[in-house]
């Protein structure tokens, strides 16, 4: 069966930032952190209930009154339940506006993961969301492909991964791949011991994203 668009989601080292849009645009459609926000003070936001969630531009816009928690480390999902609320949120009229049965799925995630972490979202996206396809793919081969090369080294470093990954024809060699959990986000941690060092303190989560804001 031929589908007339493809919805990927792209998560560059599958740790801080989600990318979504559709097979065939220039550039992604919506960008916005992986994290979920929750009010650290319930009275403190008008209209705010106990359990309300904040996802996307709506906790960015309000962060300094949120509690911060990304649902994945080092490319891996430590919460499953937060990752389904935001994959929900991809699909929901704030976003991509469209229904999850219609459209296949290509989703990319940093090399070595472990296999369940694969199998579990492959669960997710066909008993909850009801794909009709979907396709789990390295990003780094994702990455030399969009330079119009099949073979060649892909050095990736982002938020959560920093890997290196020799591919040839379009494969990736898995006994050379080199990876390690540090990445990004440890630099805006050793940011942060420095500024604290300095007497600039940042303690809530929501303070170390300006952290990370002024690393970047």
């Amino acid at each position: 069966e031929a589908y007339s668009s493809c919805i990927y989601m792209f998560f560059p080292q599958g740790s801080g930032v989600i990318k979504a849009g559709f097979a065939g645009d220039q550039i992604p459609k919506y960008c916005f952190p992986n994290y979920v926000g929750r009010p650290k003070h319930i009275r403190v936001m008008a209209g705010a209930l106990e359990g309300d969630i904040f996802i996307g531009p709506k906790a960015e816009e309000h962060r300094g009154l949120l509690s911060i928690r990304y649902p994945m480390e080092h490319g891996i999902v430590k919460d499953w339940n937060d990752m389904e609320r935001i994959w929900q949120y991809v699909y929901s009229k704030d976003q991509l506006q469209t229904f999850s049965e219609e459209h296949p799925v290509l989703l990319t995630e940093a090399p070595l993961n472990p296999r369940k972490n694969r199998e579990r979202a492959a669960e997710v996206f066909f008993e909850t969301f009801n794909v009709p396809a979907l396709f789990i793919s390295m990003q780094a081969v994702l990455s030399l492909y969009a330079t119009g090369r099949t073979t060649g080294v892909v050095l990736d470093s982002g938020d959560g991964v920093t890997h290196a990954v020799p591919i040839y024809e379009g494969f990736a060699m898995p006994h050379s791949i080199m990876r390690i959990d540090i990445a990004g986000r440890d630099v805006s941690r050793f940011l942060r011991l420095y500024l604290r060092k300095e007497g600039y303190d940042f303690h809530t989560t929501s303070e170390f994203e300006i952290v990370k804001t002024i690393k970047e």
